[in-house]
């Protein structure tokens, strides 16, 4: 299966260059794989860069998820961050999906000087 990259994604997203959107279009249409280091670039760029609102940055990666034509690496990994990003949206979806990672894993606590991160379980605030 191919794969993509951020940019790539954020065409499919966005929208907001119709040449490279159908572009993109083309080369994930015979389905594409997405993964955890895209998605988490995806969310800081839809945050830092297009200054979405976090729910705004959830809608997106639902919509990732239920994309016909991409497969999400780990898709319920991705769900679970997705969820808990929706509950806790300060948190920011890259930290929420480092912790589902992790969790994963088996692996834990996940260690964070982040005050909103460590509020979650299965953190520890250093």
């Amino acid at each position: 299966m191919r794969a993509v990259d951020t940019n790539v994604v954020l065409r499919v997203v966005t929208r907001d260059d119709p040449r490279q959107a159908e572009a993109a279009d083309d080369f994930v249409r015979d389905g594409a794989w997405v993964s955890h280091v895209v998605l988490a670039e995806v969310a800081w760029a839809l945050d830092a860069v297009y200054e979405l609102a976090p729910a705004r940055i959830a809608d997106a990666v639902a919509m990732l998820l239920d994309h016909e034509s991409l497969a999400l690496q780990d898709a319920d990994v991705v769900a679970a961050a997705l969820a808990r990003f929706r509950a806790h949206p300060s948190v920011g979806f890259a930290d929420c999906l480092i912790l589902e990672v992790a969790r994963r894993a088996g692996h834990g606590p996940l260690g964070t000087f982040d005050r909103r991160l460590a509020k979650l379980p299965g953190t520890t605030r250093l």
